[in-house]
């Protein structure tokens, strides 16, 4: 079973995808800010990290970056899903080490969860 951290501080949101993942056979916990993910890391292995940048206590990129720098983090996949379009904020995300980078309005639960299986494969 492949386990998939998420950190998403909207409340709707991350029990849409603790709902959806698990529908599909994922393992999946969910935090609320990057300090959070931080420490989950440590107990919990994930296959993939679904990480929103904007975040209470630690954004997004100072989680990236951290998750990046560690030996033991840093091959894990790591998809952005964010808010944030912009071109500056995509190529920042991007060039930390992130995957790939979801504008969360451009696409639904289903295309996130097709995006993850080509990650998992």
């Amino acid at each position: 079973m492949n386990k998939v951290l998420i950190a998403e501080d909207d409340k709707f949101l991350s029990s849409a995808y603790r709902v959806k993942l698990a529908k599909e056979g994922f393992d999946v916990k969910v935090v609320v800010n990057g300090n959070e993910l931080l420490t989950e890391l440590s107990t919990f292995a994930p296959d993939l990290i679904i990480l929103d940048l904007v975040m209470p206590s630690k954004d997004g990129f100072e989680t990236l970056k951290e998750i990046k720098a560690n030996d033991k983090w840093k091959g894990i996949p790591v998809i952005i899903a964010s808010n944030l379009g912009q071109k500056d904020d995509i190529d920042q995300g991007l060039a930390l080490g992130a995957n790939d980078y979801i504008v969360k309005t451009d696409l639904s639960l289903n295309g996130i969860i097709a995006k993850i299986k080509t990650y998992l494969k």
